[in-house]
């Protein structure tokens, strides 16, 4: 028995490893595509005067003023998806860790279980479960029948043994939740950095365009305006969406987290009232 954990452990980390593979992939692709939607969806020729990039954009044409944002708008592009690809990676996985029925029906089948003492059926329904919340209780109901029958230990140590079972089983399952949420709160700040960094260099245009041999150059002011308010825009609009999807998943994680610990809690209590 003493070697069980181990399939878990090398389990974890080659989900730990996949998961750094799909991250250092993903965001150079990422960065790439919005330079290709910068330069041929928002660069394309109909968005413009006459058919010209090199020119003002179409009134009221709002992708040819993307494009006059310049490169950092394809930055910011790619950042965007960035927070969408792995916000939707998360959700994805935090589904599987939540199992394949209802999170809040399950913990209450097994609380029922754990109830009637029935801890064989609660296993059973763990393992219809699946998924982490259901790993950390069938572990903690697994030690549960262990010190059960190890008549050396007294209550206050079985309870003690049940606790850090289920503790060490989280700890095997939460890293695997959190991992890439650090992508999305940093995404947070540098939306907003590398849009403020646009918007620099767009006033430098716009002020360059002013100093002009004494005479406003009328389209390269605008075209720096344009370039500082788009990027403004966009960063905003990253770091909005990557902070509102951070909060969302991690209080998704924080009910996985509720749930094990409801759980884990009803193991403890449930062997204490029938071992007084």
């Amino acid at each position: 028995m003493a070697n069980a954990p181990k399939p878990t452990t090398v389990k974890k980390e080659s989900s730990s490893s996949a998961s750094n593979v799909f991250a250092t992939f993903v965001i150079p692709i990422c960065i790439i595509i919005g330079f290709g939607v910068w330069r041929f969806v928002f660069g394309e020729g109909s968005n413009f005067i006459d058919g010209d990039r090199e020119k003002l954009p179409l009134a009221g044409n709002y992708l040819g003023t993307a494009y006059k944002g310049g490169p950092i708008v394809a930055i910011l592009v790619g950042l965007l998806l960035v927070v969408i690809v792995f916000s939707i990676e998360r959700f994805i996985v935090i589904g599987k860790a939540s199992g394949k029925s209802s999170l809040d029906t399950f913990i209450r089948k097994v609380q029922g279980l754990l109830s009637a003492g029935n801890i064989e059926a609660a296993r059973a329904e763990c393992d219809k479960q699946q998924g982490s919340v259901a790993n950390v209780i069938k572990s903690g109901l697994k030690k549960y029948s262990e010190v059960e029958a190890d008549t050396n230990m007294d209550v206050e140590q079985s309870i003690v043994a049940i606790q850090k079972e289920v503790e060490e089983a989280t700890a095997l399952e939460m890293p695997m939740l959190e991992q890439n949420l650090t992508v999305i709160a940093t995404l947070v700040s540098i939306g907003t950095l590398v849009g403020l960094l646009g918007t620099v260099t767009g006033m430098i245009r716009a002020f360059a365009g002013l100093a002009n041999s004494g005479a406003p150059d009328q389209s390269a002011l605008a075209v720096g305006i344009s370039e500082a308010l788009i990027n403004t825009a966009t960063g905003i609009l990253v770091s909005t969406v990557a902070i509102i999807m951070y909060n969302v998943l991690t209080s998704k994680i924080d009910k996985l987290t509720y749930a094990i610990d409801e759980a884990g809690f009803s193991i403890v209590q449930t062997y204490a009232s029938t071992h007084k």
